[in-house]
């Protein structure tokens, strides 16, 4: 029996005993969906079983995760990572100087912004640790040959040399994420017979068969590589005159091509490219006629929308805080009538029009108005998503494994946007395994889809103390029909928290 095999074989036995408490605490929510277990992501790291070195580089000998300085000069398929956030970096900068040229921006304290130090991602005192790993075969509707997607998810890490010799590590603001397909159409199981994404969900749902999580192997093989996400906090601004405390995350994807053997540069999915857009007054007829034309008007309510590439950007940087109502910050500001531009995108009147004759057709479950129209147009970006009950601009920092003394910031390994969306993913996994067809809709990011299920009610996630509710139920005014089902649960009631007119969140009733 091979090292690798011992490993997982030791780490399934570990799924099924004890866990500690800061994973108790999140497990029933991501059972069958997620590894945050801080125990087996630590023996899956620290015995290289699962590092980005060992998944990309395979038939390597050295038996330890590789290094920063290393990893990106040792591993053509990384190569063109750094050098293209370098690009964004310097384009960031520039724009930033633009707008505000009496701050001053560098990496440090001494800056009005402080920029995250690039000198990380080719440091030997820093690499990137497994934080987590995510079943998506919620996504499989994007390519279903490929039954969804795996995510494995890194954060990271400096390790600093005491006085002592002991080591102690940071983790800093950028996730890494290897994406992987849930499976390869022509991979064949230990019987003989083609995988099936019956097959890989029931492994999941029985709590970790290893071989359903990479592939059917223990390595990913070049079929099995979809593309890698990285998420920076590019720069921290301090409240200042100009501006409230405001910190800046980009966001980058890059594709695995086949052919090169290497992760190229990409566009993201569903980042509408708004100053292209509003730059090409043909661009934007084609959008708007894309988007309302029925069938994807149908996708766009669902959350299953994937619009085409020539509307969408290579990089987004995302704000936060954002507040709760589409802000001027948000990728899609200006393309709805009223928002600040002379010519907007879509006009009520399209919307209005639009909607009536999808609800005419029964094709709408999600967007009854035009604000919910907004917010879907919004929730659906990839940078609408990320500023939508995040922490600190980050959906899934993982459980912090490394720490001596975990405190509350570092045990909570995702997002209420994350943990909220488990039922629906779960649900789709059941449908998966009883060979039946799964409803891959999904509600907006604010407010999950329950489908039924009381496991959510009277929580953070659904209906609880700091839930995302409809102020109009509140009686501030006519209720809005895309949000009047977001009520709070007995004894709270739906306050404004933020400068928005439909969206409040539960409190206690104060009288």
């Amino acid at each position: 029996m091979s090292r690798v095999l011992r490993i997982l074989l030791a780490v399934v036995v570990l799924l099924g005993g004890a866990m500690s408490l800061s994973a108790a605490e999140n497990a029933q929510l991501t059972r069958g969906t997620a590894i945050t277990d801080p125990d087996v992501l630590r023996r899956l790291d620290q015995n290289d079983a699962l590092t980005i070195s060992r998944l990309l580089w395979p038939e390597r000998n050295a038996n330890f995760p590789l290094t920063n300085d290393l990893l990106f000069s040792s591993m053509p398929q990384l190569a063109p990572i750094p050098p293209t956030i370098d690009a964004e970096f310097d384009r960031y900068i520039a724009g930033h100087k633009a707008a505000w040229p009496s701050e001053t921006i560098g990496v440090g304290e001494g800056f009005d912004v402080q920029l995250f130090d690039r000198a990380a991602l080719k440091s030997p005192n820093t690499r990137f640790v497994l934080a987590g790993i995510v079943n998506r075969m919620d996504r499989a509707y994007v390519a279903e040959d490929s039954c969804g997607e795996i995510r494995l998810i890194y954060r990271l890490t400096r390790f600093d040399a005491g006085p002592d010799g002991s080591k102690t590590a940071t983790r800093l603001p950028m996730t890494f994420n290897l994406v992987l397909k849930a499976r390869e159409a022509r991979q064949i199981a230990s019987n003989g017979k083609p995988v099936t994404c019956a097959e890989v969900a029931r492994r999941w749902l029985d709590n970790g068969d290893w071989q359903g999580l990479i592939g059917g192997g223990f390595y990913p093989y070049d079929a099995m590589l979809d593309r890698i996400e990285t998420n920076i906090q590019v720069s921290i601004a301090p409240k200042s005159a100009l501006h409230d405390f405001r910190s800046d995350y980009l966001l980058k994807v890059f594709k695995y091509d086949a052919a090169t053997k290497t992760f190229e540069e990409s566009t993201l999915e569903n980042q509408i490219d708004r100053d292209r857009i509003f730059a090409d007054n043909d661009l934007r007829r084609d959008f708007k006629e894309w988007l309302l034309a029925p069938d994807h008007l149908r996708e766009f309510d669902r959350g299953t929308v994937l619009i085409p590439e020539k509307f969408l950007a290579k990089a987004a940087v995302v704000p936060t805080p954002a507040g709760l109502d589409a802000s001027a910050l948000q990728p899609e500001f200006g393309m709805m009538q009223g928002e600040g531009k002379d010519n907007p995108v879509f006009t009520d009147s399209d919307v209005v029009s639009a909607l009536k004759q999808a609800t005419a057709r029964a094709d709408v479950q999600n967007i009854r108005s035009v604000a919910g129209f907004q917010r879907r147009l919004n929730d659906v970006t990839c940078a609408g998503c990320h500023q939508t009950r995040g922490i600190g601009g980050f959906h899934f920092p993982g459980v912090d494994w490394l720490a001596d003394k975990p405190s509350n910031a570092t045990i909570v390994p995702a997002s209420p946007h994350f943990l909220g969306d488990q039922l629906r993913r779960r649900d789709i996994l059941t449908a998966f395994a009883a060979g039946q067809r799964p409803d891959f809709s999904r509600g907006f990011a604010s407010r999950p889809q329950t489908r039924g299920s009381q496991e959510l009610a009277g929580t953070e996630y659904q209906d609880g103390w700091g839930a995302h509710c409809s102020l109009q139920d509140a009686g501030s005014g006519t209720p809005d029909k895309s949000f009047t089902s977001w009520s709070c649960a007995k004894g709270l009631t739906c306050q404004a928290a933020a400068a928005s007119r439909r969206i409040g969140m539960c409190f206690i009733k104060t009288h």
